[in-house]
């Protein structure tokens, strides 16, 4: 069954509270599973979550900072633990390896897993998205790409994006003679020839149909690749760890605020805005929404829960961002 579906494992920033534990999202898309950013505790909130490890295929740590990263060495451990039957891939900045590695050995198991390390150097994500894994998911291809965000060491923002393809329509496959084997080659080769010399198009029996696209932004200040990686996306997960009144201490630090979260999205033509990764100076996420929502009110906006299992928009004809949006 197609299942596409992002699991909140995990909200809190740098120190986890007694409600947010560190990061953790897992995004299920169909027979694939995406975990980003596995914090400390991952492996419990997993289990609390109904999620299996075997679930996950690919790792994707968009920085070495510990609250985004500390749980990989668990996750390593119940991998192999759990006897997963197939090749799991982590992508994470070249500049992190030795830590990668580090916390793949952290202690001592039987490691019996297929684990594969991606490092990304900075060159290959710095101005333009850069593809680091594509496949057929579902029948669809699927793109993984980065791109280099705007924090105090190397990081990475993910986007994943599916191929564009064509729907059908059943009235017109049967107005042009269109049944059985040869619509299979429609939908593989575009075309087909029929005994009769008459060629059929796809674009003549079906409507175009929009890939869906998630993109995943975190610990970043405002910068044009931020914008990039939103664009057009049907789901934005993106940090918000201060409110606005703490601007200052957000670009400091390399982070957003909800408002400026709420401006990508806005600018992106971003269809649902997820807001997480909250500072423990807040304990209430109420006024993130708001001052998201002030910004954003073209899309849905959501102050991500630890364990919120939050469905994909059902696709439909993607909005427009604005004309040379920057940041601002």
């Amino acid at each position: 069954m197609s299942v596409r579906e992002l699991v909140v494992l995990g909200t809190a920033s740098q120190v986890p509270t007694r409600y947010r534990n560190h990061n953790g999202y897992l995004l299920r898309w169909d027979g694939e599973g995406f975990l980003f950013d596995p914090g400390e505790g991952t492996q419990r909130q997993l289990i609390h979550a109904g999620v299996s490890s075997t679930d996950i295929t690919k790792i994707c740590i968009t920085h070495f900072h510990g609250d985004h990263c500390l749980g990989l060495a668990g996750i390593s451990q119940l991998l192999s633990l759990d006897g997963c039957p197939h090749p799991v891939n982590v992508f994470f900045p070249a500049s992190g390896e030795k830590f990668y590695h580090r916390l793949r050995r952290a202690s001592i198991y039987h490691d019996r897993a297929d684990v594969h390390g991606h490092p990304i150097t900075e060159a290959a994500a710095a101005t333009d998205l850069h593809e680091v894994w594509a496949g057929e998911v579902g029948g669809k291809g699927l793109a993984l790409s980065v791109l280099s965000l705007s924090h105090g060491v190397p990081t990475l923002g993910y986007r994943l994006e599916e191929r564009s393809g064509w729907t059908l329509l059943p009235d017109k496959l049967a107005a042009a003679g269109l049944r059985g084997a040869v619509i299979k080659q429609l939908q593989r080769d575009g075309f087909v020839e029929l005994e009769e010399g008459r060629r059929v198009n796809i674009q003549d029996v079906g409507k175009p149909r929009r890939g869906q696209v998630v993109a995943f932004v975190m610990d970043t200040r405002l910068c044009d690749n931020a914008f990039e990686l939103a664009r057009g996306a049907d789901m934005l997960i993106c940090e918000s760890t201060y409110l606005e009144e703490d601007a200052a201490r957000a670009k400091d630090h390399g982070h957003l605020t909800a408002k400026q979260a709420a401006q990508i999205a806005k600018q992106a033509g971003v269809r649902t805005l997820v807001l997480t990764h909250f500072s423990r100076r807040y304990e209430r996420t109420a006024p993130f929404l708001a001052e998201a929502r002030e910004v954003f009110t073209d899309g849905e906006v959501v102050a991500a829960r630890d364990f919120d299992v939050l469905g994909l928009p059902k696709r439909e004809r993607p909005k427009k961002a604005a004309a040379g949006a920057k940041p601002g």
